[in-house]
């Protein structure tokens, strides 16, 4: 579990959630949430991914199971018998994002991944010590794509 006292970080705007899923088939999931009324963000969207809005500040990212597997070296699981998502958590910027995973490392978690700075978006995980894995990220919405 991920517990982040937001009264130690100041900040301007709400804090976002993006939960990322995993589906079989991403034309056929977007045609179903479609169905329930669910709106997509077109820049954020391609052959592997479609960025699902569910308000202001929370996101579900539908990700291509292949292209889900490049988030974590870890099996995914069988969502039959499983629960299974990554917990997105963007913060205020790239110090936020590199200090609150060197606390994570700190008290016992490990960073499975290198951190992944695409220029407008500096991104780093960690997995807790019962192995949940969170992902932390800074997104400079100046230079996104």
């Amino acid at each position: 579990m991920l517990i982040i006292n937001i009264n130690e970080f100041k900040h301007e705007e709400a804090r976002k959630i993006f939960v990322n899923l995993p589906v079989k088939e991403l034309n056929k999931s977007v045609e179903f949430f479609t169905n329930l009324g669910s709106k997509f963000d077109p820049k954020f969207t391609d052959k592997n991914t479609t960025c699902m809005i569910v308000n202001e500040t929370i996101f579900v990212m539908l990700l291509v199971e292949i292209f889900f597997r490049t988030f974590s070296q870890k099996e995914k699981c069988n969502t039959a018998k499983n629960i299974e998502l990554i917990l997105a958590l963007s913060v205020e910027g790239r110090e936020i994002v590199d200090e609150l995973v060197d606390k994570a490392i700190n008290a016992g978690g490990i960073e499975p991944l290198k951190l992944q700075d695409h220029g407008w978006m500096h991104d780093r995980s960690f997995d807790d010590i019962d192995g949940y894995l969170s992902k932390l990220v800074f997104m400079n919405g100046t230079k996104i794509m």
